[in-house]
């Protein structure tokens, strides 16, 4: 995807945000057809991509057959993951016994290759013993991205978390040590060990533990309505489980625990266990010294 239609969804995004408090039929962008069926949608369905929603009070909602979780102000997020397909459709149930539906198209994105080699082939291909640990960390993480809370936090904005190069992108088929891997779910900032990272949106902290096997030193943010970023590879965790955030707060700092060749951040965002593109949130990264 060129990096001005990257510029054109964040910036779409940033002007539902903005609207914090307004119905979505309000924000800027809006047209009739966002309000088709009683369901007012705003965003740009693309692979990756989060969209704001919102219906009557009593609703409840479905994608594809699959329930989405409502706020009781009717507000809802929508999120497409990388391998979501050409067409997904919403259907409603009113409080009163209504129903509407509507079809949503999405835009499909070609992803990128990226090969790491120089990574410890424990981390590539884990023992037995590994494996179990990894699936115990794997809950926790899971765990944190469950929750679904009614604060809207995520109105904040999104920032970047830390400054540097960006060293890996969304949706990347990776070869590790020249074996085939699953795709890269997040954004990885080259920095120098010690860099500070800071919350890139308001949110509580549902996770934040110390050595995990492949994500080293983690913390989950939640920011409401089941949408939550993660932050990874940190060298030291500056908030607990269960604090308040604010956007651009520190949070942590840049290290190279647990499978990396480097020095860097992981941050990923997901809508609960569906992984999202950061970068469809956020301005391009700021270049270096401006």
């Amino acid at each position: 995807m060129a990096a001005a239609r990257y510029a054109c969804i964040a910036a779409a995004w940033a002007s539902l945000v903005l609207a914090a408090g307004a119905s979505p039929a309000n924000a800027a962008g809006a047209s009739p057809a966002n309000a088709a069926g009683g369901i007012n949608l705003e965003g740009i369905a693309v692979q990756g991509s989060l969209m704001i929603g919102r219906v009557e009070v009593g609703a409840k909602l479905w994608l594809d057959d699959v329930p989405v979780p409502v706020a009781k102000s009717g507000e809802f997020l929508l999120g497409f993951g990388r391998n979501a397909g050409r067409k997904a459709r919403i259907k409603v149930t009113f409080a009163d016994g209504r129903t509407a539906s509507r079809l949503l198209r999405i835009e499909q994105r070609e992803f990128k290759i990226e090969r790491i080699d120089g990574l410890e082939p424990k981390k590539v291909t884990p023992s037995p013993e590994d494996l179990e640990r990894i699936r115990a960390e794997k809950a926790l993480i899971d765990k944190a991205r469950a929750r679904f809370t009614e604060k809207s936090y995520f109105r904040s904005g999104f920032i970047w978390p830390a400054q540097g190069r960006i060293s890996g992108v969304y949706g990347s088929q990776r070869v590790l040590n020249g074996e085939a891997r699953a795709p890269h779910l997040g954004v990885d900032i080259a920095a120098p060990k010690g860099s500070l990272v800071v919350a890139a949106a308001d949110g509580v902290v549902s996770l934040s533990y110390n050595g995990m096997f492949f994500s080293g030193n983690v913390m989950v943010i939640d920011h409401g309505l089941g949408l939550g970023s993660i932050y990874a590879h940190l060298e030291r965790l500056l908030v607990k489980e269960g604090q308040r955030v604010e956007q651009g707060q520190p949070i942590g700092t840049v290290g190279a625990t647990g499978r990396v060749t480097g020095p860097h951040l992981h941050w990923g965002v997901n809508l609960f266990r569906v992984g999202l593109d950061p970068a469809l949130l956020v301005p391009a990264m700021p270049a270096a010294g401006k």
